[in-house]
């Protein structure tokens, strides 16, 4: 005769349900937790890039203004094109930029002496203690 459980009558079969819950309750923390917080880091992104967009458009469309009126009759006539084609220069330059540091990867190390006299005498008192 197999031996009883503390469970109650249930026995084996219960301790299966509570096996199961628990695989379940552990799934449900390791991928829907993650993926829970990885939405409100994606809304968040998107919507500052949104944001962050909007307002360059405004800045451009304010620099175009200001070439337009500040400049009195100097940019009129047949040089009416010069804020435009200052404009869609500066425009290009902000993308570009922008390009660039998505490409450049991670920064890189600040102070890379200080950290390299760290990591040397870490190394100095571990051959020490050996």
């Amino acid at each position: 005769m197999p031996p009883r459980s503390d469970n109650g009558s249930h026995g084996l079969r219960h301790a299966g349900d509570d096996a199961f819950q628990l695989t379940v309750d552990y799934l449900k923390q390791e991928t829907v937790d993650p993926l829970r917080g990885l939405g409100r880091f994606l809304y968040m992104g998107i919507a500052g890039s949104f944001f962050l967009a909007f307002g360059i458009l405004l800045v451009l469309i304010g620099v175009l203004r200001l070439l337009q009126t500040e400049t009195g009759t100097a940019l009129t006539g047949d040089f009416s094109w010069v804020p435009y084609a200052v404009v869609v220069l500066l425009g290009i330059v902000i993308i570009g930029v922008a390009a660039w540091r998505v490409t450049a990867g991670p920064g890189q190390e600040k102070l890379p002496e200080v950290v390299a006299r760290r990591e040397a005498r870490e190394t100095e008192s571990l051959e020490g203690a050996s």
